[in-house]
């Protein structure tokens, strides 16, 4: 069985988030899609919150878990038995952070491959500190957010 996992703080999961889960879950027998633990990092939502939401944005899709982890990616890999990391890359700029990353991971495992997806075009722009930018803006993001982040954000009186 070939398992991915998919990490990301989701703060919050955005519709180009799902197009390359889409994508990946098409391609792997099981992906988890795991809740980046950074308590270094602020986020819009508490990650009990994101947990919840990634549940219910996903619960449609059989092959996909929903996790969280606050060590190195490569390790919850490891533990799980998964033998690839998605990421996604919207643009130039993100393949040199992505690369540096694959090289450091590639570094603490070699066992663990990195997989990239490009960004679909009508989702190249959208990052999640952008989609909540715009939403405490007032801008109207239900096109690039799934309908429980919106709940979501209502909820918190966003």
């Amino acid at each position: 069985m070939k398992i991915a996992i998919y990490p990301g703080s989701f703060d919050p999961f955005t519709n180009g988030h799902l197009d390359i889960l889409n994508r990946a879950a098409a391609v792997f027998d099981k992906v988890i899609v795991l809740a980046a633990v950074n308590s270094a990092k602020k986020t819009v939502f508490t990650q009990e919150e994101r947990l919840a939401i990634l549940k219910e944005c996903l619960k449609d899709i059989p092959n996909v878990e929903v996790d969280s982890y606050s060590g190195l990616t490569v390790d919850y890999a490891k533990k799980v038995g998964a033998s690839h990391i998605i990421r996604g890359l919207r643009a130039v700029t993100d393949f040199e952070y992505e690369f540096q990353l694959a090289a450091a991971n590639r570094f603490a495992c070699e066992d663990v491959d990195m997989v990239f997806f490009m960004a679909s075009g009508k989702h190249s722009f959208v990052s999640s500190s952008v989609v909540n930018e715009l939403r405490r803006n007032g801008a109207d993001v239900s096109s690039l957010v799934p309908e429980p982040v919106l709940k979501a954000y209502e909820k918190k009186g966003l």
